[in-house]
């Protein structure tokens, strides 16, 4: 578990080095519609759920249980994600932020629904911030983004939280 531990956080590592790359690549070519990245700091920390405070709440036998949902990019979710969460798609990409909406579009406004990446380190991170805006834009009134200071490999999987690996 520990060789897998630091496989997956290396390639978050590696991963989170070419989003960056690739984000900062799209800037300077002058694609103006391309989502800003750096935005997932600017949440208020009333919307963040540390990951320890996370899974303690989805192992919790009673009440309603979030829904939790990826908003970064499949790759990720493929090799390593939270058990019962749903795939939604980059919230880096209209794509992306369409597929969310079509995810949500039955649940009811107030549901918990908490939102995670683990791309990359906090302050870089392009998905967690457009996500919960467009959640927010359709009326969505209890969104959480769990806050992964480094990236989910660091974070999850090496705190020993439960991982659940594939599509």
């Amino acid at each position: 578990m520990k060789r897998f531990s630091m496989v997956v956080a290396g390639t978050f590592g590696i991963a989170a080095l070419l989003v960056s790359m690739a984000i900062a690549a799209t800037r300077q070519s002058g694609n103006q519609n391309a989502p800003a990245a750096g935005k997932a700091a600017e949440l208020a920390a009333a919307v963040q759920i540390e990951p320890a405070a996370l899974a303690k709440l989805l192992q919790e036998s009673k009440g309603e249980k979030p829904v939790v949902l990826h908003v970064g990019f499949k790759n990720f979710y493929a090799q390593a994600h939270i058990p019962a969460s749903d795939y939604a798609g980059p919230g880096s990409t209209p794509e992306g932020l369409e597929l969310l909406r079509r995810r949500v579009s039955s649940l009811q406004h107030k549901q918990l629904i908490v939102l995670y990446c683990g791309c990359c380190p906090w302050d870089k991170c392009p998905n967690a911030k457009p996500a919960y805006d467009a959640l927010h834009a359709m009326g969505f009134s209890n969104v959480k983004v769990m806050h992964i200071a480094e990236n989910f490999g660091a974070n999850w999987v090496n705190a020993g939280l439960p991982v659940a690996k594939g599509e």
